[in-house]
């Protein structure tokens, strides 16, 4: 990995770790923001964490802007020596995969799309190598998932899958984006799943629906009261499929106040994953399953 900086204007340092995405890099930039947070540096701003970069505002009127470049690459040596590991928590997403609204929404576009003959997730099963939709659905639930980021919209997490790279789905996005995407469709582009955290434009392919919400900025939703945004980089995802009916029914529970995602507390190790994916990723389950 060579870690590139650059300046954005006057007042900002771009943060560059890798230019692929993966979680050695995503450890690394989370060590490297966290670091400049606690630094508690004069005249920074903001400090904004993405999938595998991240980027600092600063005011060059308190420091300079050659100044905030040596003190953020003096960060590096430290975040080598990081440790990977996270305290962190499973979340269970349920997804009602080949719904009716992302369906009537992805045939409005289909002029926009690679095989517009077919649907997202059919093209997407196709050039995966999958010989069913429903086989592919399965390798998109199956196996967890890692919240790399937070953002693009207001409280849409950026999610790569937890296995092997030559395992990883990789579907590539509309060739020109649609102008409508229903609130809270699973989403997928490139090697990222997505949750589209509102109603909105959007290219990624598109796969399902949750009934759950992820951003409110009302603070009505109950477990969306202390904070209007759901997710955190570092959480990790478990989709579980469901039918219309459970659907309904978590729609029904979620506007009562009463539905509550299933949670359970995980410690994640870079290395042991690394070690062993397959029986990281159990683990993970297993701790979920039991919640």
């Amino acid at each position: 990995m060579k870690t590139r900086y650059t300046f954005g204007g006057d007042e900002h340092v771009y943060v560059e770790i890798d230019d692929e995405m993966s979680l050695d890099a995503f450890f690394k930039s989370l060590s490297m923001s966290n670091a400049v947070r606690a630094a508690n540096i004069d005249g920074v701003t903001e400090i904004c964490p993405a999938n595998a970069s991240f980027q600092v505002r600063f005011n060059p009127d308190i420091i300079a802007p050659d100044d905030m470049m040596a003190r953020l690459k003096g960060f590096e040596k430290e975040a080598a020596k990081a440790e990977k590991r996270l305290t962190t928590r499973i979340i269970e997403i349920p997804v009602y995969y080949q719904d009716p609204w992302t369906h009537e929404t992805l045939m409005r576009f289909r002029e926009r799309h690679q095989d517009p003959d077919g649907t997202d997730l059919e093209y997407a099963a196709r050039i995966n190598g999958y010989s069913s939709v429903e086989d592919f659905i399965t390798a998109h639930h199956s196996q967890p998932w890692f919240v790399s980021m937070v953002g693009f919209v207001a409280g849409l997490p950026f999610l790569y899958q937890l296995v092997e790279r030559d395992r990883q789905l990789q579907v590539p996005k509309y060739l020109r984006p649609r102008t409508d995407t229903p609130k809270l469709t699973v989403g997928y582009g490139g090697c990222f799943s997505c949750i589209y955290s509102v109603r909105g434009a959007g290219g990624y392919q598109m796969f399902g629906i949750t009934p759950m919400p992820i951003y409110d900025p009302e603070k009505r939703v109950s477990y969306l009261k202390d904070f209007m945004v759901f997710f955190k980089p570092g959480d990790i995802v478990k989709w579980k499929p469901i039918d219309r009916a459970e659907y309904d029914a978590i729609i029904a529970a979620v506007a009562e106040g009463t539905y509550m995602p299933r949670i359970a507390e995980v410690e994640f190790d870079l290395d042991e994953f690394n070690a062993d994916m397959r029986g990281t990723n159990a683990k993970m389950l297993e701790a979920l399953n039991d919640a």
